[in-house]
Formats: structure tokens, sequence, C-alpha cells
């Protein structure tokens, strides 16, 4: 049950009248001890029915040493990995020495300031409570930041969030006030254009989803073609698309078996990589280090002019992946990512680049097949096997943080439900969708048989790179305004620095939109018609039952109307935080009885990483005789389950403790002054409640949950008839309902249904 300092009404004094308020009375003091002048035979729910519950993990040395591994093959195949198409992808013949240097520093300059600076060093502290990406971001925001506005009033903040372990609001002690705040709270609009970016954000990060293995694979692949050109392009499409098939239905084995298998392969990648670099170096030109001058960028577009402003479509393609390190924070820590990428990850591709550089300085007309005209020919083969193994491996990285930001986004219902796995015992965040794992195949196989092409998917891939780190730098700053309190002054060398880097490459790759780089925006803009769409959808549903929600007078006069009261509970499963839902009347117009305790149940998930059991439950009682409400809370990487007794227990026990904690029936009482006269009148009414509660949970319960469908009507414009009456009502239709998403128990389930217009 959620704890307060006192009792504490939860909603709005304005909503009491709809069975909006709650009461949320303390079962600890300020030491975590039980109050004092409770009975000695008084026990808690936390007390009397103990629930495993995961708290945070403390990573020590050895567990942080193996999470770095994991990292290995899992966050960094993607970017570990893009010197098999890099310099081939930059498009220039025959450079001379020069201009290798530029290309080579260009590269330092890139890898050093996006991957390790931006990410490494600033990105992954944006975290909310060790979770990543660009919808967790959104979810730290919104515990500074009321954004009802935009995500709906089923989200917005109440007053106790405040007291959840894992909800931010204060920056050392001190609640943060800024201007940027205030204009975020006060306009709608610049609500709706933030989540519209953080959408947008989430789509490319899907789109990366499906680009990565095709262009990793098919890259890897090609190698075959550089040692017998007369095989067709038909056998590398046909060799890549197996390989992608199998790569995909390998996924339901889970992240932790995948990264364990795949670490290893990615080791040896780097490793042989860096000895071949080295030789190279020393073989061809011992000299390549000094590329790391920026000179010779200078000197490179002093050259090329605007030409090489549209090579660096090519050049931006060495930080693919740097995304999946805080999409992926979730999956690991932050200190494994930090460790691998800079122990291992950026001396290996600085060292490879370089080597690189170094032979085709010797051998410019190489530079269409980089990586395999570089490798050394008694080593060709064994380095084709490792390359066509690390490719495999570099899918990895971007469909796991596809898992990832689905799931963040599903919590605040900017995604249909989709069923997600939990794949780990000791890591919540490894996670799995059948869903989208084969939505995502399906595009990527599309992909290959379409382009069948590494440079064409080079150009589409570097659009979707640079338009999420260019997301990501937008709302990063957000938090540093909104979160983490700092001054303009340091801020505004962080946003104008990486917008302008990351802007200038953007306008680069927007060039190749006609030669491949359509395909990211076609697949961001389909899955923003789909999460723009539900999240539409489920706010107009909201409205909806706000509008028609049932009074406290109401339900007096629905339950003085029943004839009847039969044993058992009764759950009325509710989208409402606050009010009672219409499909109540509905029910008891059509049943015309109803069960001795009835709860209404509101499901409510907070925009926070987790929330503790002892904070889940907030609990009240309704002035009919045995109706109370619950709102259980859960953040979104929680898994809602009423499937089995362990829910019900939970609820019971906790309006148990209510009951005994505020030792009356009604809510009206002021409990600080009350008389002890009027508290002992009461607990022959308390005795008989708790009994009447027992004995209802042993004789059974019914879960009745509403099944609404809107559909628009003549007066409703083009637009939203589109949306609610075609887009949204096929996901609806098609995807999970409530009953698959928190495993309500089909035995025990009563959906009543009810058409409305809006």
């Amino acid at each position: 049950m959620e704890v307060a300092g006192k009792s504490e009404r939860s909603f709005e004094d304005s909503e009491a009248n709809y069975g909006g308020a709650l009461e949320v009375v303390s079962i600890q003091n300020e030491e975590g001890m039980i109050d004092k002048g409770k009975p000695d035979n008084y026990r808690t729910m936390m007390q009397s029915y103990e629930i495993p519950f995961e708290k945070p993990k403390i990573f020590g040395k050895r567990e942080t040493l193996l999470l770095a591994y994991q990292t290995i093959g899992v966050v960094y195949g993607d970017l570990g990995t893009s010197p098999l198409y890099v310099f081939s992808s930059v498009g220039v013949d025959n450079p001379k020495e020069r201009e290798i240097l530029g290309i080579l520093s260009l590269i330092f300059w890139t890898l050093t300031m996006i991957a390790l600076v931006k990410y490494v060093m600033i990105v992954l502290r944006a975290d909310d409570h060790g979770e990543g990406g660009t919808f967790a971001v959104y979810s730290l925001l919104a515990q500074y930041v009321n954004l009802e506005k935009s995500t709906g009033r089923q989200f917005r903040r109440l007053a106790s969030d405040a007291r959840l372990k894992f909800f931010s609001t204060q920056n050392g002690g001190k609640v943060i006030n800024s201007k940027t705040k205030e204009l975020l709270e006060k306009s709608a609009t610049a609500q709706r254009i933030l989540l519209i970016v953080v959408m947008m954000g989430t789509c490319m990060v899907i789109g990366d989803g499906a680009l990565t293995p095709a262009i990793s694979v098919m890259s890897a692949v090609q190698g075959i073609k550089s040692r017998n050109s007369n095989m067709s392009q038909g056998v590398v499409v046909l060799v890549s698309f197996v390989i992608l098939l199998l790569l995909f239905l390998f996924q339901r084995l889970g992240t932790s078996k995948v990264s364990f298998l795949f670490s290893p392969i990615m080791i040896v990648w780097f490793v042989t990589n860096i000895m071949i670099g080295l030789y190279n170096i020393v073989t061809y030109y011992p000299a390549a280090f000094k590329a790391f001058n920026p000179y010779y960028i200078y000197y490179y577009f002093h050259e090329y002019h605007k030409q090489g402003w549209v090579m660096l479509g090519g050049v931006v393609l060495c930080i693919t992946g740097a995304e999946a390190m805080f999409a992926d924070l979730g999956h690991f820590n932050r200190k494994s990512i930090q460790l691998a990428f800079c122990v291992l990850v950026y001396p290996s591709l600085l060292i490879t680049y370089t080597g690189q550089a170094a032979y085709l300085i010797k051998n410019p007309g190489d530079i269409g097949s980089t990586f395999y005209k570089a490798i050394p020919q008694h080593v060709y083969w064994p380095m084709f096997i490792v390359a066509t193994l690390a490719a495999i491996v570099a899918s990895q990285a971007l469909i796991t943080a596809t898992f990832s930001i689905i799931k963040q986004s599903m919590a605040l219902s900017c995604f249909p439900r989709v069923k997600i796995v939990h794949t780990s015992q000791d890591y919540e965040g490894q996670i799995y969708s059948p869903e989208v794992n084969y939505v995502l195949m399906v595009i990527c196989l599309a992909i290959v048989v379409g382009f069948r092409d590494g440079t064409q998917i080079g150009n589409a891939y570097g659009v979707a790179v640079v338009g999420v780190m260019f997301i990501t730098t937008c709302i990063v700053t957000l938090v540093m305004l909104v979160v983490w309190n700092m001054n303009v002054l340091l801020i505004l060398p962080f946003t104008l620095f990486f917008a302008l880097f990351e802007g200038v490459y953007l306008s680069s790759v927007l060039n190749k939109v006609p030669q491949g780089g359509w395909c990211p925006f076609l697949i961001a803009g389909i899955f923003m018609a789909i999460m723009f769409s539900w999240n539409y959808g489920r706010q107009k549903k909201y409205k909806y039952l706000a509008r028609r929600r049932l009074s406290i007078e109401g339900l007096n006069g629905l339950v003085s109307r029943v004839n009847s009261r039969v044993p058992g509970i009764c759950f009325f499963c509710s989208d409402l935080i606050s009010g009672l839902p219409p499909i109540i009347e509905h029910y008891v117009t059509n049943v015309g009885s109803l069960h001795e305790v009835l709860i209404i149940v509101t499901i409510r998930m907070v925009p926070v990483k987790t929330v503790l059991l002892s904070e889940r439950f907030m609990v009240g009682k309704l002035e009919p005789k045995g109706v109370y409400r619950c709102v259980a809370q859960y953040g979104y990487k929680d898994a809602p389950n009423m499937e089995g007794s362990e829910f019900i227990n939970q609820v019971v026990e906790s309006i148990k403790d209510y009951l005994k904690l505020t030792g009356t029936y009604s809510s009206s009482i002021d409990r600080s002054y009350a008389s002890r006269n009027a508290v002992a009148e009461s607990n022959n009414s308390v005795d008989e409640e708790l009994q009447r509660l027992e004995s209802a949970k042993n004789t059974g319960v019914v879960y009745v949950l509403g099944k609404i469908t809107l559909k628009t009507n003549k007066s409703t414009g083009p637009f939203e008839g589109l949306v609610i009456d075609k887009f949204y009502r096929f996901l609806q239709n098609n995807c999970r309902s409530t009953l698959s998403t928190y495993n309500i128990p089909p035995a025990h389930l009563l959906q009543v249904g009810m058409v409305q217009e809006i």
C-alpha cells in the first residue's frame, strides 16, 4: 500500500463527488517503522503477505565486468562492424594521399565527438534510473514537468508521485522551477511538439532496427564477390536472406543467451582488426596517425568543396550504432557500456580505420571494397568468416534496443499492446517481443530483396542514424534545462556544437533521399501513424469516460436499486484514475445485481522505471456499503498481472490495512481530531467489514471489463473520422487486448461491450 506521512487526498477535491478521492494512509513513520499506538497484533500487508519484488540492483566490479563483456556482443556489434562499409560508402574514386588523410581525420573526429564525448560522457547520464532511449528520457521529463496536455489526463502527475522511490522531482533537495518547465506546462502546443519529436525519434530507432541487419550482413557477404567476380549479386542476396532469417528466429532465446554467444565473436573481431590495422600501418604508411590533426579536414573540404559535403553521407556511417549505447542502457548499466567502449571498442576502431587509410594511400583504386582488399592474403578466408559472424552480431544492437523502446512507449499509451517476454531472471531489462521481432524481420528481408545493393541501403541507413542523433541532442538539452538545472551558458556550447555538427551531416544525408534515403522515412512514417493513431484514440476514449463518469450520488442510487448482493468480490476494471466508470451503470442496468464487495480497480502507468510493491496500491472506501476504490500503480518496466491469487491478496490486504489504520468507514471524518470514543465505537463495524472482505475473497472473484468501441458521427471532421474509425479501430481489433496484457483470468472474466459516438 502506498504510504504518505499523514492522511492525504491523492486526487483533486473537485473530483471527490465522482469517487476520485482516495485516502492514502501511512503505515510507516520516517524511520521506516510501524507507527506507534497500533495494537501489538496489528500487521501490515507487507508483513503478513510478503511478496518478492525487484529491488534496485547494485553492481559490483565482477558484475560490471560481466556486463561489459556482454555489451560487446549486444551493444557494440553495429558500431564495431562499421569498418566493413565506411570507406567504400564515401563515393570517391582514386583519392590522393591528403584526401584519404582528410577522410580519416573526419572519421576520427566524428567518432570521438559523437560516440565518446556526446554519448559515453554526456548522454548516458540522462537516464531514468538506469533506463535509456528516447521514451525513457521523455518519462524522466514527465517526472519534472506536468505533460498531461500531450499524454492525456490518465498520465497526469499526482501529489503522491513525489514519494515514489523512482520518481525524481528534486535536485539536491531543491525543487526545480525553470522558465523552460513553466513554458512546457502552460503550452499544449509545446507539449505536443515534444511528444511528436519523441515519437519520431522512437520510429527512427525502429527503422535502424530493420536497416542495421540488412547493411551489416550484406556488406559482409559481399566479400565473396571480391574474390570471385563471376558470382552474381543474386547469390549475395540469397545468402544474406537466409542469415537474417535465422538471426531473427534466434531472438526468442533472449538477450543474455544471445550476448554470451555473440560476445566471443566480437572480441575476436576487435582483436583481429587491431592486428590487421597495425600490420597495414607498419607495412604501408607508418605516419597515418598524423591524420588526427584537424588540418586535414580543412584540406578535404578545400579540395572537394560541395562534393566533399555530399560525401559526408558516407563518413557518418562510422558512428552507426552509437545510439544503441543509450537505447540498450536498460539491458546493462552505464559503467559497463562506458568500460567496454573505452577499453576495447574505441581503440580498435581507431586502429582499424587508420590501417585501412594506410593501405588506401598505396592502393587508392581499392577504395570500393576497402575492408576485404586491406586484409592480407593468408588470413583472408578466416577474416571473411569472422566478418560474416560479426555482421550477424551487429544486427543485434538495434533489434534489442527496439524491444526496449517499444515497451517504454506502450506504458505511455503511445504504442499498441504487444507481447513482452522477460528473458532473464537476473536482469529485468532484458526482454523480447515476438510480434515486434517478426515485423522487423519482414521489413529487413524486404529491404534486402528490394535494394539488392549495400550502397543504397547505406544511403538509407545514414538518414536514420543522423536523424536519431539529432533528436537525442534536442531532448538531452531539455534534460539539462529541466532536470539537471544547469546554467544556460553551460548548455549552449553542447547544444550549439552538436546541433551544428549533426546538422551538417543531416543536410548531407538528406541529399541522398532519392538514392534510397526515402526508406527510413517510409518506415518511420508507418510507425508514426501507428503510434499517433493509438495515442489519439486512447486519449479520446479517456475523455469520453471522464465526461460520462458516474457520481457518488449516482452510485448510491444504483446500489439502492439493486435487489440482491451476491457473495464474492467483483473487480470493475477502469481506465479512469479519478471517478467511477460508466460501465458500472451499464452493468447494473443489464444484470440487475451486484456482488457483496465491489472494488473499482484502475491500472495506472506511472512515468517511472518501476513502482515498488510497498508503493503500488492506493485504496479508499466509497460511501455505499462494501464498495472500494483501488489504483494499482506500475512503471514502464513493470508487468501488471491479475492472474492467480497474488493480485487479489495484495488488493484485499491493502484495503484491510486501510480500514485498520483509519478505524472507520467514512472518509469524511477528520481523523486527525477524531475522539477516542468515536474510534472505539467504529471498531465493531471495522471488524465486521474485515470479516466480510475475507469471506468474499474466499467465496470467489469475478472481473468485469468494459470494451468500449468509439465511432464518429456525421459532425466529426474527416481527419478524426479517419484516425478513429479506420486506424484506431483496426489497431484495437487486431492488437492484444487488456485481457491478455494484464493477464486477467478468462475463467473469471465478464466483458461488457459498449459502442459510443464521439
